[in-house]
């Protein structure tokens, strides 16, 4: 592969695979929860540590382990081939064709308010949105590193834009000490940081694509942090914007599952300083959004079966670079058929509901693994996780606590997931016996 990807390209990719939409909405539904402006932002600061905990973890395996992958080579190293493949295994079929097709049939409703579209038309539309992404990221990853630079920036841009246009010109009719409305604790507080860890859910897709990040040894942990960072303040600052432009109680009325035709908060805060035209510029916010984490999946995603088959546990034809490009072209082509088809079926967020809850078994078993690895590879030079070993402890039991929560609060998903996860031990063996893998162990 061809180390094509500067450091602001890597640093595009975590910011903007991390900004999608949860951003605009997720506030409501925290407000509901915790009552008052002081703890819903604790519970965004509370959830930006933890997946800066993480992308602390990921930084330091990431640095030790620069080749495209991501968990699935992380997986491979700390507990062997089997595990990898299982997260690999979730992530081909499922878990990255499933998040294109969301953010594509997610880009084309939003274009729908600006352009009123039947819904035959925001299928095709989302599928061609999928498809020009697609075709764009068989270039040179360069190119692809170069369009998430330009959408990560534009859609950074426009937040802080809306964030700006409240401070200085916006009605302030909210305030960031108010009354409790709503029961509080620390289970409404859990429950509200799991929303919360939605929307800073991407920080780990940038270790995917490491094979061709330039100098991965620096700019692997460099852009995971900085990326994190720069997402952490982001979100700082429109909460803050939503609290002062509207009233708490306009804030929990907003759209959520308790209030579903209602605008988003985003909408309602834009419309104290732009008015009815502010609809117009949040749709264009949430295409660009949405499109920019799509570009991000796809690029990365597609770096996993490549790895797999490289180690002779996917199909083989799947580790082929293309001669001149090369990426690997027909696994991001396989990748954008899933993705069509998921997005013409209109299953994919069931789909992807199942494989929420194997995801972030993976995420633990990966910050697990640090405490292996580290003790394995002794005092090797690189980056290391700050507060070692708090942090990474920190964030293990965040995710077992949300594993756990999962259960709870949706346990047929988590059922098919598991279902899901089994159902690669099989394929494992015969990818292991057909393909000749595993090539390589941990």
């Amino acid at each position: 592969m061809k180390r094509g990807l500067s450091l602001s390209a890597a640093v595009s990719l975590v910011a903007g695979s991390m900004i999608g939409t949860g951003i605009f909405l997720k506030t409501a539904t925290m407000t509901q929860l915790l009552g008052s402006p002081m703890s819903v932002l604790l519970a965004w600061g509370l959830a930006g540590f933890l997946s800066l905990a993480g992308a602390f973890v990921y930084a330091e395996i990431g640095g030790q382990f620069p080749n495209a992958g991501g968990e699935y080579i992380y997986l491979r190293e700390g507990y062997g081939p089997l595990a990898g493949f299982l997260f690999g295994w979730c992530r081909f079929w499922i878990g990255s064709p499933g998040s294109v097709a969301a953010y594509g049939v997610g880009a084309a409703t939003f274009l729908s308010a600006v352009a009123p579209l039947s819904a035959e038309a925001r299928t095709v539309t989302a599928i061609a949105l999928v498809w020009f992404f697609v075709l764009n990221n068989c270039l040179k990853v360069a190119w692809g590193g170069r369009i998430q630079s330009a959408l990560t920036a534009l859609k950074v841009g426009l937040i802080v834009a809306i964030a700006g246009g409240v401070f200085f010109w916006g009605e302030h009719r909210g305030a960031l000490v108010g009354v409790e409305m709503a029961r509080n604790g620390a289970s409404a507080m859990g429950t509200a940081m799991v929303s919360a860890l939605w929307a800073f859910d991407g920080w780990n897709n940038l270790p995917m694509a490491s094979g061709e990040v330039i100098d991965p040894q620096k700019n692997i942990p460099r852009a995971l942090i900085i990326g994190s960072v720069l997402v952490f303040i982001v979100y700082g600052l429109i909460n803050v914007a939503y609290f002062l432009a509207l009233p708490i109680d306009e804030i929990a009325g907003a759209n959520s599952s308790l209030h579903p035709s209602s605008p988003p908060v985003a909408a309602l805060a834009l419309r104290s300083f732009l008015g009815s035209s502010g609809a117009t510029f949040l749709s264009a916010l949430f295409v660009v959004s949405a499109l920019g984490a799509m570009n991000g999946s796809i690029l990365t995603g597609a770096r996993v079966p490549y790895a797999m088959a490289k180690d002779g546990l996917f199909f083989r034809h799947l580790s082929h670079l293309h001669p001149i490009t090369c990426v690997p072209v027909k696994a991001i082509l396989i990748q954008g058929v899933t993705a069509s088809v998921l997005a013409a079926s209109g299953t994919f967020d069931q789909l992807t509901d199942c494989v929420v809850f194997t995801s972030w078994i993976f995420y633990f078993l990966v910050a697990l693994s640090i405490f292996r690895l580290r003790n394995r590879r002794g005092g090797e030079a690189g980056f290391r996780a700050p507060f070692y070993p708090v942090l990474p402890g920190l964030f293990s039991m965040a995710a077992l606590v949300l594993l756990i929560n999962t259960v709870v609060s949706d346990p047929r998903s988590t059922a098919y997931g598991l279902i899901f996860v089994v159902l690669g031990i099989p394929a494992y063996r015969f990818f292991a016996q057909r393909e000749g893998g595993p090539s390589r162990t941990a």
